[in-house]
């Protein structure tokens, strides 16, 4: 199976959660076929997410900042297979590349670490909480209007680094990340999905390769989960229709019931909270990008054709 030159090449960041991603992916892989782990190389690409610090991902280029300089590697033959987050992806995959499949998600939800509040609840008044997610900082707006929200860029480690600092007093991520770095103990509350719905593909591994290279197809076949890819592509097909980027607060989970059923949720608010519009779709599985779609519309018809203008625009 190996590299025709040699091993398998995985192309991911450099941060310690790429870095586990990238493992868990090769574990799977040496599992699914009775390889070893000198059967691949873990290749890492320094991505322009990795290396702006200092601006919100909105003003400088939104999704494609985390997976551009890998995709230019993949469409180089400078590495096999590229293994991102998911909602890292943005929802156009460049000419000649393909996501080829989609891993068993981890936990979809957002996690809350407070420095000393336990909970959103337990925050005082005009409390200060870092995230470089627009979507965490509306969500959060939306039950606490009196927040105070900044930006806080850089892994994980970075993140918890800044809140002990006291750069903020609470700080969110997604508890998936967190479980795959053996970190959950430093979450101090588990938010429900119902009211802070996650990011389309939160907690989801995605593998992208090459358009036609069926021998990377092949191997990533056996590790593909077809209900994650299910939900994703529903939840992609609503942020598709919705021109989803950074700089828009959405939220979307779709989960899959017995006899292949799937429940659909889909959120859009304003960067400051005070206008939210939500939709839930019920709908047959197989028809999971049909539902993504239909969802999106449906919101964008309860919030007016106007909804993203203006405040969605790249600022200068």
């Amino acid at each position: 199976m190996a590299h025709s030159n040699g091993p398998i090449r995985i192309g991911t960041r450099g941060s310690p959660l790429a870095l586990a991603q990238a493992s868990e992916v090769r574990a799977r892989l040496i599992s699914a076929h009775g390889l070893t782990e000198e059967d691949f190389a873990i290749e890492v690409i320094s991505t322009s997410g990795d290396r702006i610090l200092d601006r919100p991902l909105s003003e400088v280029g939104g999704k494609g900042l985390f997976t551009k300089e890998i995709e230019a590697a993949l469409l180089e033959d400078r590495i096999d297979l590229a293994v991102h987050s998911s909602k890292d992806m943005a929802t156009a995959i460049p000419d000649g590349l393909e996501i080829s499949a989609f891993l068993e998600r981890e936990d979809v939800r957002d996690a809350f670490i407070g420095r000393d509040a336990r909970t959103i609840a337990d925050l005082p008044e005009g409390a200060t909480v870092g995230s470089a997610s627009l979507r965490r900082q509306a969500l959060l707006k939306r039950i606490r209007p009196d927040l105070n929200t900044i930006i806080f860029r850089g892994n994980v480690q970075t993140r918890l680094r800044k809140l002990n600092e006291g750069q903020a007093d609470a700080t969110l991520l997604a508890i998936a990340g967190l479980n795959r770095m053996d970190m959950a103990h430093h979450a101090t509350d588990i938010l429900s999905p119902d009211d802070f719905p996650p990011a389309p593909g939160q907690g989801a591994i995605c593998i992208e390769s090459r358009t036609g290279d069926g021998r990377v197809r092949d191997l990533v076949g056996a590790i593909a989960h077809a209900q994650t890819t299910s939900a994703l592509i529903a939840e992609r097909a609503f942020l598709a229709v919705l021109d989803g980027s950074c700089r828009t607060p959405i939220a979307a989970r779709a989960v899959l019931g017995e006899a292949g059923t799937m429940r659909f949720h889909g959120m859009i608010l304003r960067p400051d909270g005070t206008e939210v519009h939500e939709i839930h779709e019920e709908g047959d599985a197989d028809a999971a990008l049909q539902i993504g779609e239909r969802g999106a519309r449906a919101v964008l018809a309860k919030a007016g054709p106007h909804f993203f203008e203006g405040w969605g625009e790249p600022q200068p």
